[in-house]
């Protein structure tokens, strides 16, 4: 089993090399249909716990997924299969960087991928809008919340606050039963 976690979260550290969000959908598939080693509501649960802590979201998302299938130990291992893969990564981009910084096909492959980046990250955004519930009457609140921190410069903790505390309001008096 600690041999599958860290085959597992190495293959995604391989993959997840451009940041975790960009494969979250990937790593939902891994975690919840193949292995099944949560439920979806255990693993969006989760994606909303990690996002709360400091710290790097895909490290920290296969440290609890781990710890969650294998305490410690699994913990360990998620986490190195996580980590390992960046780091050697970056290991031989330090090793040739002098040779490639100026280099027109490299910047071309970056360039490319963008886009691509983009598409990661907004299906499982889709994804998780639709299983939170976030629909056409309440997509407003993540919107002018990213409008107020985005336009106006406000700090994003006063808007986290803010909406916390209209979440509150909104979920003990006025909508209670949704």
């Amino acid at each position: 089993m600690y041999l599958t976690l860290f085959k597992t979260f190495f293959k995604l550290g391989i993959a997840t090399f451009w940041g975790g969000y960009t494969m979250l959908s990937k790593i939902e598939d891994d975690v919840v249909r193949h292995h099944q080693w949560m439920s979806q509501q255990e693993f969006t649960d989760l994606l909303a716990l990690v996002q709360t802590c400091p710290g790097v979201f895909f490290i920290n998302m296969s440290t609890f997924i781990g710890y969650k299938i294998k305490k410690t130990r699994g913990a360990i291992c998620t986490t190195l299969g996580t980590v390992l893969p960046s780091f050697l990564i970056i290991l031989l981009i330090a090793t040739f960087f002098h040779k490639l910084q100026n280099n027109p096909i490299i910047a071309s492959i970056f360039a490319g991928i963008r886009p691509a980046i983009v598409a990661l990250i907004a299906i499982p955004t889709f994804t998780l809008a639709k299983e939170t519930h976030i629909n056409l009457t309440n997509c407003w609140i993540p919107i002018a919340g990213s409008l107020a921190i985005w336009l106006l410069g406000m700090n994003p903790i006063w808007v986290i606050l803010a909406a916390a505390f209209g979440g509150y309001i909104y979920g003990n008096y006025i909508k209670p039963t949704e």
